[in-house]
């Protein structure tokens, strides 16, 4: 398997902005040619998932690819993942987003001279798939872009007017995340941001002035079938462990006359420890 090295560092802003946690993942050798910018999606971090596998395989393969945290996502330098900073997440808009893709590429390009010549392509997921598009409108010098599973419209994305109308009474919104538990909080100003920018964060509106990006991103492509493929096998092997796991626990229940709960192993145990209890009061 060829060689990579991996990179943590920090993109720190002006006075009003926050900092920008980021890392790189790079071929050994040969890693000035092309560099992939990723943006996480929302309620997203930049570790979530299989993103750090597909930055080792798109590194593997001779891509550099440099993954960050939105500044405003919630999390932290010291803790970017279970969202301690729920102030900078209700703060949090569409403008800030596309403003933190401008600051991780501006970086790039002062700070790693051996990008200077390299093909950076923009990819996004989800959320993070519309804040590519809007961004790669800029004048960054693009090569391509590269959307997983993207938004195409944010309008759409909002609620019905009567809940707008109770959002900005109540100036904040709450929305929950499901992986840590957390009453996630949009101050209205989200929803003001999106109408006083509706233009400049128009998605489709921005696509159509990429059509000059190079398309060429054949090996992208590919690659990324191969990660698809990878992430399709490990679940597979997880499904074929759950049957596995399933088909044990029968044969046992069979031998034992009992079938005991495979979502709640610990019933069995509970019951038996009350039927205890009760034998020890009689």
């Amino acid at each position: 398997m060829p060689k990579t090295t991996k990179d943590k560092f920090v993109i720190q802003g002006k006075a009003y902005e926050k900092p920008i946690l980021c890392d790189l993942t790079k071929p050994f050798q040969h890693h000035d040619k092309n560099l992939i910018i990723f943006c996480h999606g929302y309620k997203g971090f930049k570790d979530w998932g299989c993103w750090n596998l597909m930055a080792d395989k798109f590194a593997q393969n001779g891509i550099s690819f440099l993954k960050f945290n939105f500044s405003h996502n919630g999390g932290t330098i010291n803790n970017p993942i279970d969202f301690p900073d729920l102030k900078a997440f209700s703060e949090n808009n569409y403008s800030i987003e596309v403003n933190d893709v401008i600051r991780v590429v501006s970086y790039v390009k002062s700070e790693f001279t051996y990008f200077a010549n390299a093909k950076i392509h923009l990819m996004g997921h989800s959320r993070g798939g519309g804040i590519a598009c809007i961004a790669s409108s800029r004048d960054l010098n693009i090569e391509s872009l590269i959307l997983l599973a993207s938004v195409s419209d944010y309008k759409n994305r909002f609620p019905e007017q009567s809940e707008i109308d109770k959002w900005k009474e109540n100036g904040v919104r709450y929305i929950e995340n499901k992986r840590t538990k957390q009453q996630l909080p949009h101050l209205y100003q989200f929803y003001q941001n999106y109408m006083d920018n509706e233009s400049d964060l128009n998605i489709e509106s921005k696509v159509s002035r990429t059509e000059d990006l190079h398309t060429d991103a054949s090996n992208i492509i590919s690659l990324l079938t191969e990660i698809k493929r990878t992430t399709d096998s490990l679940k597979s092997i997880k499904l074929r462990s759950k049957k596995l796991r399933r088909e044990v626990i029968q044969v046992d229940s069979l031998n034992n006359h009992e079938a005991p709960s495979i979502e709640s192993p610990s019933e069995p145990e509970e019951q038996a420890s009350t039927q205890e209890q009760n034998s020890v009061k009689q």
